[in-house]
């Protein structure tokens, strides 16, 4: 279709032609899938396929051949490479319907239907490993060169309406066929093909319930035609839309965004705790305006009993979410507890029965039956998954459901998918099989751990050790600046994610930054109330910063030496301690706490009084919060010794401080980086193993201390100096 870019009001027409021009065919797909992707009104996170049917050269044959390239499975749209596209040869893929026709059984959601997907991987070109989407036979089967198959909000809502036939003929004037409601896969392709077949001048096809597919012979005009299909939709949608009657109007009032704050700060380590029975979750929060239009409506209960529709949504927020009865302006915190555990409860007995009535003799086990969303009135939705990335892709989700309810009342009658088919995608066989492919979870992949002192030595490497086992980290630290260029290198390794919801600093991924001064307890408590609201609670806890003054350092005197050394080393620690627990105690869930002390708490010498003195102070206090944190939470400390490589505390006029005092050669010209080596060397020899000390070395021990590994053992300090026998316990 010939479209202009102004035509559109409802979607970004973001195609150029002097980027596309440049393209290969297969660069113009993945260009064509991205610039889709990227449009949350579009397609949803890692929802939808695109493909092209393109001619290739047979590595084995050397002749020309047809090869259809279509997004993979498990791949997304906006973030889609080459690599994440499946090839397959399209004679290949037409010649299988013989093949699906001599199955013993066939038929919808027939075993040889399922058998079909198996066979996919035999009509790969060149050896291409990526795994074959379930919607590989719709795209083979319409016969045009290029075809998107998306998941569009308004297309959705048109969708989910109980007259939806009726309205796809009069939304786009007769120009798209219509297919009712079928799982993905080859008998749904089939009838695709069909309806392609039988409506020779339609440009797509409506998909009952879920979403719709166009094609075109050329590419720019199929992601012309895919932006018509959605806009004309939206447009319809626009000129019925009910105002301020929107989901029957409103019911409750939503709190000032202060309120708001302060309230979710409490209630999600609660709602984590109360969640977290099984395996732990992690939280997304969305309190935008439209997500508070919806929980705050009249209609909101009625719709979110109904359910999604579309089956994307379904399979990241379970049938339904949770709808927490609660009005902020009457009910307090702990009416707001009562009723949650009270629902929590109540889906758990329900979703069960949901599972019963609709099992099959071959489904598999039920999964965890907890609530993935939950809606607040006046506050709004939390999404839960198992790690950063998949509790925004499910808060997403609801947010496109809301969508979807809001277009399907406005024009008709919102209307979800039977509770069977629902169960049937859910725990279908090829779902679990997938399920079951994902590679093991990391050991602390459902974990929060806040690394205090993040900015550099000891704390930056230790934020790279836990991230490397899979944790949220929170780099914390005094500078800003430097914790932030922590949290930045761990992203540019791990990524952000996928997912495009969150509120705030809700919206994060898997790495942040925090400033705290960990002498101060309101920026302490400021620090753990945004890491709350980013991730919904904690669960580790490793302080690694401290200060070494020494006489004479900064023109102090011996009083204001103590009085920063025990302030730091000390209070400090008991600060985040007492504060961190305030959040453990309401999650109710294990936690871990490191301190760093240091060897010097164990061995006297001279120069480092005030230094030393807080340090044996932090051994005691070590000791003293396994106590008041148990039993839920196990404290140790971490007493390194001379870490020079890296360390705030061994700036190079101390380095060189230290070097003439044990004579060690050394020039003025030499770089930081070598004097500190040249000091390390000197107190390796000090020690039994002859070794330095790293950085690396302590983030191995913090990690152990809070890995699990060690569950058993708490109030404990353990050395990492190379073997110091000064140092050993007395």
């Amino acid at each position: 279709m010939q479209s202009q870019k102004n035509d559109f009001r409802h979607v970004n027409y973001s195609w150029d032609d002097a980027v596309a021009d440049e393209l290969t065919e297969l660069e113009s797909l993945v260009y064509r899938s991205n610039i889709l992707g990227a449009d949350q009104r579009i397609t949803n996170t890692g929802g939808g396929n695109t493909s092209a049917k393109l001619m290739e050269i047979d590595p084995l044959t050397g002749e020309d051949v047809e090869v259809l390239w279509v997004k993979g499975s498990g791949g997304d749209l906006r973030t889609a490479k080459a690599e994440n596209f499946s090839s397959l040869y399209q004679g290949k893929l037409e010649a299988l319907d013989e093949t699906y026709q001599k199955q013993p059984e066939t038929g919808y959601k027939s075993a040889g239907e399922d058998a079909m997907i198996g066979m996919y991987k035999h009509c790969n070109f060149c050896l291409n490993p990526r795994a074959s989407s379930i919607d590989t036979p719709l795209h083979s089967m319409i016969a045009d060169k290029h075809v998107d198959h998306l998941h569009p909000n308004a297309v959705i809502a048109v969708a989910s309406c109980k007259d939806q036939e009726s309205l796809t003929e009069t939304i786009w004037g007769g120009k798209m066929a219509y297919v009712p409601w079928m799982r993905p896969g080859w008998e749904a392709a089939k009838v695709c093909e069909q309806a392609y077949a039988d409506k020779p001048d339609s440009v797509g096809i409506l998909l009952g319930q879920h979403g719709h597919t166009n094609w075109n012979s050329e590419s720019k005009s199929c992601y012309e035609t895919s932006l018509w299909v959605i806009e004309t939709a939206a447009r319809y949608i626009e000129q019925h839309d009910k105002g301020e009657m929107t989901f029957g109007g409103p019911k409750v009032s939503s709190l000032a965004d202060a309120e708001r704050t302060e309230l979710l700060a409490k209630f999600l380590p609660v709602a984590r705790g109360l969640l977290s029975n099984k395996v732990k979750f992690i939280a997304t929060v969305q309190s935008d305006e439209n997500a508070l239009r919806f929980v705050n409506s009249v209609d909101a209960p009625r719709l979110a009993k109904l359910g999604t529709s579309c089956p994307d949504h379904f399979l990241r927020t379970k049938i339904q979410p949770l709808y927490v009865d609660f009005d902020p302006q009457q009910d307090d915190f702990d009416t707001l507890v009562t009723k949650l555990k009270a629902g929590i409860e109540q889906y758990r007995i329900d979703y069960t029965e949901y599972y019963n009535n609709c099992k099959r003799d071959d489904s598999p086990a039920m999964r965890d039956p907890s609530p993935t969303v939950i809606l607040i009135p006046g506050v709004g939705i939390i999404g839960w998954g198992k790690n950063k990335s998949e509790s925004r892709v499910t808060t997403e989700f609801y947010n496109c459901a809301i969508e979807v309810m809001r277009g399907a009342e406005a024009i008709s009658e919102y209307t979800a998918l039977p509770q069977q088919e629902a169960f049937d995608i859910e725990y279908w066989a090829l779902e679990e099989a997938k399920l079951q492919r994902m590679p093991k979870e990391a050991p602390l992949a459902r974990d929060v751990v806040v690394v205090i002192g993040a900015g550099d030595g000891i704390g930056k490497e230790t934020a790279f050790r836990v991230a490397k086992e899979g944790a949220h980290v929170v780099c914390a630290d005094l500078r800003f600046e430097a914790a932030q260029k922590t949290a930045d290198e761990l992203t540019a390794i791990y990524g952000q994610g996928i997912g495009v919801a969150g509120t705030g600093i809700s919206g994060c991924g898997p790495a942040i930054a925090q400033d705290v001064d960990i002498t101060n307890r309101e920026s302490v408590a400021k620090m753990f109330e945004q890491i709350t609201l980013a991730y919904g609670g904690i669960d580790k806890v490793i302080v690694t910063a401290g200060v070494f003054l020494a006489p004479g350092q900064a023109g102090m005197s011996n009083d204001q030496m103590f009085d920063i050394s025990f302030s730091v080393n000390v209070k400090g620690g008991y600060i985040v301690g007492t504060e961190a627990n305030e959040i453990w105690k309401a999650q109710g869930l294990t936690g871990a706490m490191v301190l760093t002390t240091s060897v010097n708490a164990a061995v006297s010498k001279k120069g480092s009084l005030a230094y030393d003195t807080s340090k044996a102070a932090a051994n005691h206090l070590v000791r003293e919060l396994a106590v008041e944190l148990s039993p839920l939470v196990n404290v140790n400390g971490l007493a390194p010794a001379t870490v020079v490589k890296g360390s705030t505390m061994f700036p190079r006029d101390r380095v060189i401080a230290s070097l003439s005092k044990y004579n060690v050669e050394f020039s003025e010209s030499d770089s930081d980086d070598e004097l500190r080596d040249k000091l390390a060397g000197f107190y390796a020899q000090r020690t039994l193993t002859k070794k330095p000390i790293t950085p690396a070395d302590q983030a191995e021990a913090a990690y152990l201390l809070v890995s699990g590994q060690l569950s058993k053992t708490t109030g404990q300090i353990i050395s990492v100096d190379g073997g110091l026998h000064e140092a050993f316990l007395r």
